[in-house]
């Protein structure tokens, strides 16, 4: 697939995920308004992703606020790259992206937007590599087998550049001729694995299944599973991790079924001042994503919902999380 984010004369281009399976459409992000609001809507999602089109969107503020003879603003460029890091607080990479681009503001708008480059190209060799460590790690967890993984949410070609992280370590295995079968959960409430994974699973041509959310523990009960494998929107220090809600009830299952749970992620996603899972800020989304569908009511109407984006799992609970970097067993 091409890349989900990319740029185009002076434009962010952008796979818009929130009308995925039923049609692949691009949209052009061309102000930090439209940014902001595609990252808040999930038109543009996965940590390494939203990283991207964070350092794109200070880009666009660059070019905005450049004055005569390509000084910029630099405190109104701030104000609205703060605005960006602001749209997603629980995903680190997108304020890493953003600071990093910020250092080349004194370069004016083309060191803004070449910086922004530099994050992209990185990003992309950085999820390779961390997912070829990755597999290396369930086949060592598991050598006697092609093996049967499951994994949560999308950490695909759409959610990271390069091809995935946790799902690109299931390629991999495939590639290895190691991969018996993938099963995707559903991921409620915006059901980001039946949409998201399982097109990416089926445009490979790898073979799959969807699990219910709330079946994936008897899976693993019933022997179907042999690892879990997820990717991480923030690491804490100590080894916490933060990804979409639902990972830490897996993590629980899969620790009392003896199975490998295995964290795939940028460096980047690694943060050294989130001390542990405690410090981490957690998204709470709106309720009528639960409590409506389509349009319409599912449950009585007025009724209250608790709708975090996002769970945080003990370092405890993980095998192994895997960067381009380590493999850090906490």
């Amino acid at each position: 697939m091409e890349r989900p984010v990319d740029w185009d004369s002076g434009a962010i281009v952008a796979v818009d995920q929130t009308v995925l399976p039923a049609e692949l459409r691009h949209l052009r992000l061309t102000t930090v308004d439209e940014v902001v609001d595609a990252i808040r809507r999930l038109v543009v999602r996965g940590a390494p992703v939203i990283g991207v089109t964070g350092a794109f969107g200070v880009a666009i503020a660059a070019r905005q606020h450049e004055e005569p003879g390509g000084r910029l603003d630099q405190a109104a460029v701030r104000r609205d790259a703060q605005r960006i890091v602001d749209s997603r607080p629980t995903a680190v990479n997108l304020r890493w992206a953003v600071e990093r681009v910020l250092t080349r503001l004194p370069d004016g708008a083309d060191g803004v937007l070449a910086e922004a480059h530099t994050v992209l190209a990185e990003d992309e060799r950085a999820n390779r590599t961390a997912a070829r460590r990755a597999a290396d790690v369930l086949r060592d967890e598991c050598p006697d087998r092609p093996l049967r993984v499951l994994t949560h949410c999308n950490s695909g070609a759409l959610a990271t550049m390069g091809g995935g992280t946790a799902f690109g370590a299931i390629r991999e295995l495939a590639g290895d001729g190691r991969l018996e079968e993938a099963i995707a959960t559903e991921t409620r409430p915006l059901l980001q694995g039946a949409r998201l994974t399982v097109w990416e699973l089926h445009r490979a041509g790898l073979p799959h299944r969807l699990c219910v959310d709330s079946a994936a523990p008897a899976a693993m009960a019933a022997g179907l599973v042999d690892a879990v494998v997820v990717g991480a929107d923030r690491i804490a220090a100590n080894g916490d991790t933060a990804n979409k809600i639902g990972t830490y009830g897996l993590a629980c299952a899969a620790a009392h079924n003896r199975i490998p749970f295995v964290v795939v992620a940028p460096q980047s996603t690694v943060d050294a001042d989130t001390l542990s899972g405690a410090d981490i800020p957690i998204e709470e989304r709106d309720a009528d994503e639960v409590v409506r569908l389509a349009g319409a009511d599912t449950t009585v109407p007025g009724t209250r919902a608790y709708n975090p984006a996002f769970d945080v799992t003990p370092a405890g609970l993980i095998t192994a999380i895997v960067t381009e970097q380590q493999v850090w067993r906490p």
